[in-house]
């Protein structure tokens, strides 16, 4: 990561932590105000229009859980739907995988 990621980062950590609305003029703001040097403008409208609308401290507490919440869904509908809608969706992901083409299958490989 670049300084200036860095330091775009920690500004808007600051606001958030803050609880002021992230925007690039304030992110600016504050590398100034931090003497960070060759910090392009575009980190900070990058960086704000990233975070527009998003609550900051809400993504820093559900960095790990994202991937257990969607895998439960489909269990827990399915136990609430019966047993018998959920072997068609396994069905048909068996179907797709199987369906990958490998190097060998069109004819050339690693070492050909």
């Amino acid at each position: 990561m670049s300084n200036a990621e860095l330091a775009t980062s920690y500004a808007a950590l600051i606001l958030a932590d803050d609880g002021v609305d992230i925007t690039a003029d304030k992110l600016q703001t504050l590398i100034k105000a931090a003497n960070v040097q060759d910090v392009e403008p575009i980190w900070t409208t990058l960086f704000a229009k990233a975070l527009e609308g998003k609550d900051v401290k809400d993504l820093l507490m559900n960095v790990g859980s994202g991937g257990g919440a969607a895998a439960a869904a489909p269990s827990g509908g399915a136990a609430a739907g019966g047993a018998g809608d959920a072997a068609p969706e396994a069905k048909e992901e068996e179907k797709e995988e199987e369906k990958e083409e490998s190097d060998e299958d069109m004819g050339f490989g690693l070492f050909d």
